[in-house]
């Protein structure tokens, strides 16, 4: 879902704006939430993918660089991951393990912020 609205949104073009992609970015996350319904503190990809795109945004209207941009959501990412080891879940297959899910990372927001990472590392050049 996330790809496929993405997608969407940027359309066929060859080459990417910044303010392009973190449209797209966010046609993504969107899209996630419409079919997962997922929010803040579900412990699942939202809660580094929210932050992440927020980051990119916020950088994006303050004048910065795409690269200065997709590093300020890589911060996010991990900093929105990080804060999903003390939560239970209560989206996503995580909430099948209920209580269990405390104290371990959520695979959907490490797997977000690996991208959000390999998107500021292919802009650094």
């Amino acid at each position: 879902t996330f790809f496929l609205r993405l997608g969407a949104t940027l359309g066929a073009v060859s080459e990417v704006e910044p303010a392009s992609l973190a449209a797209g970015l966010r046609a993504g996350l969107e899209g996630i939430v419409a079919r997962g319904k997922a929010e803040a503190g579900d412990k699942t990809l939202f809660d580094a993918a929210a932050p992440a795109i927020d980051a990119m945004d916020r950088a994006l209207a303050a004048g910065d660089s795409a690269a200065a941009a997709a590093a300020a959501a890589a911060t996010a990412a991990a900093a929105g991951r990080d804060a999903t080891i003390d939560l239970v879940a209560r989206k996503g297959r995580a909430s099948y393990l209920g209580e269990r899910s405390a104290g371990h990372m959520d695979p959907g927001s490490a797997s977000m912020t690996l991208l959000f990472e390999t998107l500021a590392a292919a802009l650094a050049g």
